[in-house]
């Protein structure tokens, strides 16, 4: 079992209640166990915002779950709440032990802890990158190595 976790934060404009009212209209439309939980900080970062789980079977699952997000019926929910997005950051996790499910509270730990009721591994990093990268044009400083 895997778990997309996307953290994000709303534009400074953005009334919670609307940002929260759209997240709840996107989470009503997937197929797939998942929720969304407003945090008083990140996990790595001294700001508030959001984290979201998607609970999939496997990586080919994931792969769906990101087409189907952005096709119809998802892409108004999904586009609405984007908009109104400033910041994202995402993971992949491998569940390790315990229930497939968004877990209800959380702790970020450098390694597994005594007493989990569940273990989540990372598997892979999306960080803070920019939403597209546009190939051509001019290097400017950037030389292949390999």
């Amino acid at each position: 079992m895997l778990a997309y976790v996307f953290w994000h934060r709303p534009a400074g404009d953005v009334e919670r209640d609307d940002y929260e009212a759209r997240l709840r209209a996107f989470h009503a439309t997937l197929g797939v166990p998942s929720a969304c939980f407003r945090l008083r900080l990140l996990p790595w970062r001294h700001a508030d915002g959001y984290e979201d789980w998607y609970v999939v079977e496997d990586w080919a699952a994931l792969g769906e779950l990101n087409a189907a997000a952005v096709a119809p019926p998802r892409r108004a929910e999904h586009d609405a709440t984007a908009a109104r997005t400033a910041e994202g950051w995402g993971g992949v996790y491998a569940l390790v032990h315990g229930e497939p499910v968004p877990p209800a509270a959380a702790r970020w730990a450098r390694a597994p802890e005594d007493g989990a009721e569940a273990v989540w591994r990372r598997q892979l990093v999306l960080g803070p990158a920019p939403e597209y990268c546009l190939g051509g044009g001019e290097p400017h400083g950037r030389v292949r190595v390999v």
